[in-house]
């Protein structure tokens, strides 16, 4: 499993329930490495797309409150269902919000952090993986500029993976 994500400088990643920054550059990267694949993600996350529609070419996984049922994506409602859902299908990816990123990133073995040169004044923010044993920077981009935003694409090598 692996994890993507885009952070400012003090790893905020989010307020009002939405990004704190419009980055094509960043959601053009995001495409590129989750088409095809499985997203995961909590209830909020989904509800903050436009029209709270599943991303498209995807496997939509949903962890939801119960009482929650949707047609358009996989709807489960509990770590437990949503382990073994996920049993079903390689190439995962968790996509948000603060609360699951939180929840699922000790079994994350890789995690794709684009990191925004700005402070975005966030309310919710994704662990420090700078700051938690067993996590290394193990690839960082040149800086290039996305919507007037310095960003950087890096990734994170988990060597203490825990299993979901």
């Amino acid at each position: 499993m692996k994890a993507i994500v885009a952070v400012d400088k003090k790893w905020g990643i989010g307020k009002n329930n939405d990004l704190l920054f419009s980055l094509p550059e960043d959601m053009k990267f995001f495409r590129e490495k989750t088409s095809g694949k499985t997203v995961c993600m909590g209830y909020n996350t989904l509800l903050s797309f436009p029209g709270s529609k599943p991303l498209k070419n995807r496997v939509n996984i949903v962890l939801a409150p119960d009482g929650v049922e949707r047609d358009d994506c996989i709807i489960v409602h509990t770590l437990e269902e949503l382990s073994n859902t996920l049993k079903n299908y390689n190439d995962v990816f968790v996509i948000g919000g603060a609360m699951f990123y939180r929840t699922m990133v000790p079994y994350c073995e890789e995690v794709y952090v684009t990191k925004v040169d700005a402070d975005g004044e966030a309310t919710v923010f994704y662990p420090n993986l700078d700051e938690i044993d067993g996590f290394e920077m193990v690839y960082e981009s040149e800086p290039i500029e996305s919507n007037g935003y310095q960003i950087r694409f890096t990734t994170y090598k988990n060597n203490k993976v825990e299993k979901f």
